[in-house]
Formats: structure tokens, sequence, C-alpha cells
């Protein structure tokens, strides 16, 4: 995956870029197919973003890591782009907002697509849809499949951290995390140390909107292990 439109200040200078030969009969294949280099590759992702309210809030609390939002609704994905630039353009001067983007994307179809094996150090699942009809539970974002998926994409020690104001799909997640041989969860000690989990508390729009209804917060976090030496 090409990002370099999505954090233009960190792509390669053009010293990279291959000069082509001169000539009629020039061979300029190499300087048709060169792409820009990135000198830093997207290490946060935030899974249904909605319009937001995490990345921003994550932005300046991990100034060094790449921050990428990926949500499914057009509009929404719009908005969030557009914010991108605007706070981009306010902060010129200080270069804030610049390791912050968004993508339209359906990750439950297309994770792998988007981000290489052992890349990622943080993935959010932060309040998704409950689908609460049981016919309708293949359809969450937590199961045996996408866990494999995340795990994929996951570097030994990375985390992700999931929060929901729905009881029952908080077991589901913990149960299902807990079930997979690649992720254990994270000790409440630990949780209490981590600010990630402070701002999933409260930045995200949903989030402050169980907070407003005074409505119960459910979070676990879990830890990527290493893979298994092979036999």
């Amino acid at each position: 995956m090409d990002w370099s439109s999505y954090y233009p200040v960190l792509v390669a200078t053009d010293a990279t870029k291959p000069t082509p030969k001169e000539g009629p009969n020039a061979d300029t294949r190499y300087s048709a197919n060169w792409a820009p280099l990135m000198t830093k590759q997207v290490e946060v992702a935030d899974i249904g973003c909605g319009y937001g309210g995490l990345l921003f809030a994550l932005s300046p609390r991990l100034p060094d890591q790449l921050i990428l939002g990926l949500e499914i609704r057009t509009s929404v994905t719009e908005f969030v782009q557009e914010k991108v630039k605007a706070l981009r353009s306010q902060h010129a001067s200080t270069g804030d907002f610049q390791n912050v983007s968004c993508i339209r994307a359906n990750t439950m179809k297309f994770l792998p697509n988007f981000f290489s094996k052992s890349q990622l150090s943080k993935i959010f699942l932060c309040f998704p849809d409950p689908q609460f009809k049981a016919r309708k539970h293949k359809a969450r974002i937590v199961s045996t499949s996408l866990n494999s998926e995340y795990a994929f994409v996951m570097r030994p020690g990375g985390k992700v951290y999931t929060i929901t104001d729905v009881e029952d799909l908080h077991y589901w997640m913990v149960e299902h995390f807990d079930a997979h041989r690649s992720f254990e969860r994270v000790s409440e000690d630990e949780l209490e140390a981590d600010e990630c989990v402070e701002v999933m508390k409260s930045e995200t729009e949903e989030g402050k909107k169980v907070e407003r209804n005074r409505g119960p917060k459910h979070v676990a976090v879990f830890r990527r292990l290493e893979d298994p030496p092979w036999p």
C-alpha cells in the first residue's frame, strides 16, 4: 500500500528518484514506475474510526507513529479527510497532525491488503456495532477468522484495544481473543498505566455519548504473542 498521498510530509525526497537517460531511445521504465518512498510506515490503526475523535486525540500523544483511521461509510471518511487537511493547514507552523489520516475501507474483507505482516503496533476497536441478533454475530468485528488477520498484521508485543458499552459484546470479544493462541489479555494494572486506554475511553464520539448517558464502558486489551518456533 502506497501511503505517500496520505502522509505527504513523510515522503522521501526526489534524490531517490532514478534519472532517465536522455535521447529518443532512452529507457524511461524506471522513471515511469518510480513510486514515492515513505520514511515511515503506518503503525496504529483505528478500525471503524467514525468521525475521527480518537485519531485526533492520539496524534499529539504518538507523534512518532503514523496513525490511520479505516471507515466504511463514504461520507464519514470524507469528513475525516477534510478535517485532517484543515488541521494540518491550521498547524502548518508546528507540523502537527501530519501523522494522522483516514481511508475508506471494509477491513473485515480487506485488512491484509493494507498492511504487511507484523506492521502494526496498535489496533483500536472502539464501540463496534454489537450486531445483537444471533444470525448477525458473524458480522461482528471480532471473530476467530478476523482475530487471525489481526495477528498477521500485528508485531509481537503489539496490542489490540477494545471498548464497548454492550456487556454481551464485551464478553464475546474477550472469549474470542482468549481462545486465540496469538493473544493474551493485558492485566488491569497495565491498563491503568496505559495512556491510550484513557484516551480511548474519553475521546471517541461514542465514548462521549456513553459518558453523557452515564452508561458503562467495558475495556479489554490483548497483547500479540511471539509466534512459536518452527518444529
